[in-house]
């Protein structure tokens, strides 16, 4: 059996591309943040959530734009009652748990129920890790390593847990590693990076959305059904050539199906957009080498910026920010009163000074529907209650067993054709 001793060994062991002077760990920015960089690539955490808060890319007109969604300042993610889970580390389980409910070993768990009203657990519950405050164990000039300690019985999961994320960069790249270990009982474990993109920086003149980008998941041939509140039913479907679920035959715009009436419901009950995990089907050989071919590209027409993304995961989960005007039952089951909230309120995510544009009227600075997509690299999501699917091995874990681990690279680049098309 494994020690705790030896895990957290195991588990600290550096992430880094580079060997680069190691800073203070006070070494934050004066509005909170810590930054990294490399040749083509800027990016600022903050221990909330272990978060990503920033990340500056050169586009095709030459200049640096701010790719992701955030706040100006690294205090304000916690002061929001709100909480949109913005390009943190969702923990200890990422995504959907159906009725907060698990067994394990014949021992049912019963967790907190923070979604739809109280009737299941979404991204580790009231308290997931992505609301707290991670320990920032060492910083660089090119990585961050973040970590938590998950108390046993904390939202109603069994086991201590203890975590790390390092993110680092490369030229034109940027890097995470998650590992995760529960020393003292068997746990369900499945993170993820909860990252909104907008790869115009909300500063294209034509539009604020995000649905003119085109997206390639050339392996996602297979994606899981859902019910009415997008938890799986344990039926797996196949992504039909031309159907609204098609990104593998050939890439296509977010918002090309926009208009499709099967496109009503694809996201839960009458919601129009995705929120939907596709299975990316690899051999073994392709998943163990995974850096060799990206499992998803999206890219811009208007910034020409692509973004290639690899992951050693097994499925993709494709969000297109379809509840950013309030839409979403999660505004609805809220007690307190929305008009007086300082934080995030529906349709009211304010951009940060580093995007969108400024005193244009028909232009307001806050996040519109459709105006981002989140890209989480995941296990199948509820696997913990589909035995079926055979994931218990990749996602119950515990002190005898291996640490979860997820590996993930964004390649950024340039694709000049694609944007000089645009332009003509």
């Amino acid at each position: 059996m494994k020690t705790w001793s030896t895990g957290l060994a195991l588990l600290a062991l550096p992430f880094a591309h580079g060997q680069q002077t190691v800073l203070n760990t006070t070494s934050a920015l004066p509005n909170g943040k810590y930054e990294i960089s490399s040749k083509g690539v800027r990016a600022h955490f903050i221990p909330y959530g272990a978060s990503l808060s920033n990340l500056f890319i050169y586009d095709v007109h030459g200049v640096e734009r701010d790719i992701v969604l955030g706040f100006d300042n690294a205090t304000y993610y916690s002061e929001s009652l709100l909480h949109p889970h913005l390009n943190g580390v969702p923990g200890r389980y990422a995504n959907r748990i159906k009725n907060g409910t698990f067994e394990i070993d014949g021992v049912t768990y019963h967790t907190d129920l923070n979604d739809n009203g109280g009737l299941d657990t979404i991204h580790g519950g009231s308290n997931g890790w992505d609301y707290r405050n991670w320990t920032v164990e060492a910083h660089t000039t090119d990585s961050i390593t973040f970590s938590i300690l998950d108390a046993d019985g904390e939202m109603g999961f069994p086991g201590h847990v203890v975590a790390y994320v390092t993110y680092s960069v490369t030229p034109y790249q940027w890097h995470l590693r998650m590992n995760a270990l529960s020393t003292t009982k068997k746990t369900p474990l499945m993170l993820s990076s909860h990252t909104y993109w907008n790869l115009d920086g909300f500063q294209n003149p034509d539009t604020p959305l995000a649905l003119n980008h085109s997206l390639h998941l050339p392996y996602a041939g297979l994606r899981t059904a859902i019910d009415n509140i997008e938890i799986p039913t344990g039926d797996l479907l196949a992504n039909k050539q031309y159907d609204i679920n098609d990104w593998w035959s050939s890439p296509k715009q977010l918002g090309a199906n926009l208009t499709s009436p099967s496109l009503l419901g694809n996201c839960g009950f009458n919601c129009t957009g995705y929120d939907n995990c596709y299975i990316l089907n690899r051999d073994s050989a392709a998943a163990q080498n995974w850096q060799a071919a990206p499992v998803a590209t999206l890219a811009s027409p208007w910034s020409g910026i692509q973004l290639d993304v690899y992951t050693d995961q097994a499925a993709f989960q494709l969000y297109t920010c379809n509840n950013m005007n309030g839409d979403s039952p999660f505004f609805q089951q809220k007690s307190f009163d929305l008009s007086t909230e300082q934080g995030f309120l529906p349709g009211t995510l304010a951009l940060k000074e580093s995007q969108g544009l400024f005193n244009v009227s028909d232009r307001p600075r806050v996040t519109e529907k459709y105006g981002c997509v989140v890209m989480e690299v995941e296990d199948w999501i509820d696997g913990v209650n589909h035995p079926e699917w055979g994931r218990n091995e990749r996602q119950i874990l515990g002190p005898t067993n291996e640490p979860f681990v997820l590996e993930a690279t964004y390649k950024f680049s340039v694709n000049e054709t694609f944007a000089g098309a645009y332009r003509r």
